[in-house]
């Protein structure tokens, strides 16, 4: 569903937020604390230098065309996942498309078995960042070892005065088939609750905005109970009505990426943020123009080949008016 805005509400009013899943945006060098062993000059995927700046270029292209549309400028802040260090972080926001929006990024290691992380970008000038911190997911497998997976990244700071707090997530896979992997995904989706709720008794005031690349979808059981178990309103669940996707594989799509706000970030008051709407970003240019994924998004890899696109995932994006 499109919306528009109406004239007499300018673009300087608008600011958006986002979230991009970048599809294993890996450096070149083995690490043998990460399962990176594919993503080396040598490896399966032949991963290069000039493969890895090529990347770096398409992701920084897309992260500073994202919201336009309506925005003066790119998102204040954009979660991001499937990224191996600060490494390739600091690269992402030290490119050409970026620079100029001064971006500042948050990210901290963890203990995920295939060593991708998640982290944020923030513009330094539109965002003051006031805290950063990590919380584990603790995860267990039907043998009782310990299942590493990502850490949840909370990041609080302001815009023009007023509070907001970011939660960045990437949950387990479905790898393991839906239902054997399912527990996981719940049992994701209320220590982030947990988190959330905590947050609130601590700053009953702030605008919490809770995004990433969840591996389920708005009708899932583990979304429901986060929907639920955080009193927040799902912002993607419009567009899953309409079959709309971040994600394709296997002949279908899924809204895997998704942006949920907390409830006072409805109704409007002076000098503070209201939330509009979300969508997908998914512009021709990042999308696979041709074949039997015409339209799906256009990656890096197939399999072991190099297809040099930009990642298999869509972002996306929600819009905040500052009322006047």
């Amino acid at each position: 569903m499109q919306t528009y805005f109406p004239k007499e509400h300018p673009k300087e009013n608008i600011i958006s937020v986002a979230f991009y899943n970048l599809e294993n945006l890996y450096d070149i060098f083995d690490d043998p604390n990460a399962n990176d062993n594919d993503f080396t000059p040598y490896g399966d995927k032949k991963w290069t230098l000039k493969r890895y700046k090529n990347k770096i270029e398409h992701l920084g292209e897309v992260i500073s065309q994202i919201g336009l549309d309506h925005a003066e400028f790119p998102p204040i802040v954009v979660g991001i996942a499937e990224v191996e260090n600060e490494k390739v972080v600091m690269d992402l926001v030290q490119n050409k498309h970026l620079t100029p929006y001064q971006y500042g990024y948050i990210h901290f290691n963890s203990f995920d078995e295939r060593g991708i992380e998640v982290a944020l970008l923030y513009q330094k000038e539109r965002f003051e960042l006031v805290s950063a911190e990590r919380f584990p997911i603790m995860l267990y497998n039907p043998d009782g070892s310990r299942d590493y997976t990502r850490d949840v990244l909370v990041v609080e700071g302001k815009y023009q005065g007023e509070s907001l707090c970011f939660f960045i997530n990437h949950w387990p896979s479905r790898r393991e088939g839906l239902e054997l992997s399912e527990y996981k995904r719940i049992e994701a989706s209320l220590t982030v609750a947990d988190i959330i709720n905590q947050k609130r008794a601590q700053q009953p005031d702030s605008k919490l905005i809770v995004m990433g690349d969840f591996n389920d979808e708005p009708d899932n059981e583990s979304i429901k109970n986060l929907v639920k178990g955080a009193d927040l309103y799902n912002a993607m669940d419009s567009l899953h009505a309409q079959d709309k996707g971040s994600c394709y594989s296997q002949d279908q799509w899924y809204l895997f990426d998704q942006i949920l706000v907390s409830p006072n970030l409805f109704g409007r008051k002076s000098h503070t943020l209201t939330f509009k709407y979300a969508d997908v970003f998914d512009p021709r240019f990042i999308k696979t123009w041709k074949g039997k994924r015409k339209d799906a998004p256009f990656r890096t890899y197939s399999g072991k080949w190099h297809l040099g696109g930009f990642s298999d995932h869509f972002p996306v994006v929600a819009y905040l008016e500052r009322c006047e």
